[in-house]
């Protein structure tokens, strides 16, 4: 595997102008998500995201799989590091923050797992109706959370709750706050009200950024707004190297953490993933998941060292970089030294952004974030997948992230289980009359017949899990109307370990009933594992055979040796001479 991406000089103007495009996206964004994970109070936030923006969008471009990746905070990433900062500093004031920061890093040092485990091809195996509730319910935290900030009013404590018990107060307090509240309308209104050919050269993020930064400061410049600058001590934002973050870990919230950096880990890899899907998509190309994650997992791990939000592949970010040109990591590259610029020098000229534009940035974000598309459809596709939809969207919401998901993937899978074991119940077919469908050679209907109802076909098709052992089993019941069982393997490419137990189960009831048994067909891996169950050793060499219509001559002639049903005369001689012999 190579250690770094493939960066090649062939398309240098693509690439810079898709990383200044993207440059000018994720600048606007990286300040919202760092105020919407610390709060409005806190003087981390917003140089927190920018320096997530920095970091982890260049390590994922120079040690990922997906050259055309951009890489940053998103909202999903920012709504999970939200309640692991609101968990941690409530448990433990004093390292609460730097406790938080580890998390990030727990999160990058398991994404590097995954990557190194290459399990990146399994962690997208995870059903749409879980991911689709998951994305909904972060997006309608988000929607909560800044609700109340884009009308000029921070949260009370207590989270998603506490926001929502706030909105009676928020709303008739709107009066105090009506220069702030009007920014933060006037911002969500640009967002949704911008053409789409203006869209096409300037993201309609910036316009609002700019436009509601210009009327505050000429229109409202001596009105009483929360600004940036506010929540740092001396009203300037901090300008040189991040602060190194020391991984601080307390005993008792060790368990908690290592699950918050699992939780956030698995989220980046998913959000990264599909993204890089998206991107294959539109450059024709195919992306390095185990790489991808690695490069994520470095990315995570180095802003959570200096202080960063986490982050992940973003889809907005990644689309506008390949339109605008980007077709190598030198576009992820170049976006991110652009940042860096931005975070050392020109940081103060984010100081006078109205933390009421940037509430509106985000409330937007938590509205994209939401599937609507399958919300409005998901009733009349499935009533399960609505209720496991709509299940994990209110779990993820009013109780735990983890949880949420959690469930919903428990759910999902032992409904999938489900059908799939009546799938499997339906392929396994007892037969013993000639006119059944499941016969369809001549011969082999002429023998069912010669047979006399003494002749029990067991036919299985596709593959043979737990789901079809029931359906093997049940079939103990009716052994004793019969003489022979054949059983036909041709069709079954698969044969689990608990379909193979039944089926010797069922193989030594029939001995234990004076039943002959045949065994017709299985590919190699079928036949090793019968092998490895003793079950074709219990039977005599002619008793295996490899066709259905060899079995069944076999079985006739085995019938007609004994008497069971009458025979042509050269059978009955046959069969004389044998017993003479004996």
């Amino acid at each position: 595997m190579q250690i770094a991406n493939r960066i090649h000089f062939r398309n240098v103007r693509g690439d810079i102008f898709g990383g200044i495009t993207a440059a000018v996206i994720a600048l606007p964004m990286a300040l919202a998500f760092g105020v919407t994970a610390f709060g409005t109070t806190s003087s981390v936030g917003p140089v927190a995201g920018l320096w997530g923006a920095v970091l982890v969008g260049f390590f994922a471009a120079l040690f990922g799989g997906t050259p055309t990746l951009i890489s940053e905070p998103t909202g999903p990433m920012t709504v999970v590091m939200t309640a692991v900062v609101t968990g941690l500093t409530a448990s433990n004031p004093d390292n609460g923050l730097a406790m938080a920061f580890t998390v990030v890093m727990l999160a990058g040092v398991f994404q590097i797992i995954f990557g190194a485990l290459r399990l990146g091809k399994y962690v997208t195996l995870m059903p749409y109706t879980v991911i689709s509730g998951f994305m909904s319910g972060i997006g309608l935290i988000l929607i909560v959370l800044q609700f109340g900030p884009m009308l000029g009013q921070a949260n009370p404590d207590g989270g998603v709750l506490g926001a929502l018990r706030a909105f009676p107060q928020v709303l008739s307090n709107l009066g105090d706050h009506g220069v702030a509240a009007g920014l933060g309308l006037f911002t969500v209104a640009l967002l949704f009200l911008t053409p789409r050919p203006v869209k096409r050269f300037v993201p309609p993020q910036l316009i609002a950024l700019v436009i509601g930064t210009v009327v505050s400061v000429l229109v409202f410049g001596d009105a009483d707004i929360s600004r940036i600058r506010d929540s740092f001590a001396g009203g300037s934002i901090p300008m040189g190297l991040p602060q190194f973050q020391i991984p601080t870990f307390a005993p008792d919230q060790l368990n908690t953490m290592v699950i918050d950096g699992l939780v956030l880990g698995m989220l980046g890899c998913i959000d990264s993933l599909l993204t890089a899907v998206i991107a294959d998509s539109l450059t024709q190309t195919q992306h390095n998941s185990d790489k991808e994650l690695i490069g994520q997992g470095i990315g995570n791990l180095v802003s959570g060292l200096c202080g960063g939000l986490p982050g992940a592949g973003a889809t907005m970010g990644t689309v506008v970089n390949i339109q605008a040109g980007g077709r190598t990591a030198l576009s992820g590259l170049t976006r991110a030294l652009i940042m860096l610029i931005i975070v050392l020098w020109a940081a103060p000229l984010t100081e006078s952004i109205p933390m009421a534009v940037l509430a509106g940035i985000a409330f937007k974000v938590g509205i994209d974030i939401m599937d609507w598309k399958f919300l409005r459809r998901a009733h009349n596709l499935s009533l399960r997948a609505a209720a496991i939809m709509y299940g994990v969207m209110l779990m993820t919401v009013f109780y735990d992230l983890i949880t949420a998901v959690g469930v919903g993937v428990f759910v999902a899978n032992i409904l999938t289980i489900k059908r799939l074991a009546d799938i499997q119940a339906t392929q396994v077919k007892a037969v013993d009359n000639p006119d059944d469908e499941a016969i369809a050679d001549q011969e082999v209907r002429a023998l069912m017949q010669k047979a006399r109802g003494k002749l029990l076909l067991l036919d299985l098709g596709g593959p043979m899990s737990f789901g079809a052992a029931k359906a093997i089993t049940q079939r103990e019941a009716i052994l004793d109307n019969y003489k022979v069982l054949v059983i036909d393997l041709n069709h079954v490419p698969l044969l689990g370990v608990t379909a193979t137990l039944a089926l010797e189960k069922t193989i030594d009831a029939a001995y234990q009933k004076s039943l002959a048994v045949f065994i017709a067909g299985g590919d190699d891996k079928v036949r090793k594992r019968l092998q490895k169950f003793d079950i074709l050793d219990r039977l005599p060499q002619q008793n295996r055979v490899n066709t259905r219509l060899e079995a069944m001559r076999e079985a006739i002639a085995l019938l007609e040796r004994e008497g069971t049903i009458g025979g042509s005369a050269a059978t009955n001689a046959a069969a004389a001479e044998t017993a003479a012999v004996k």
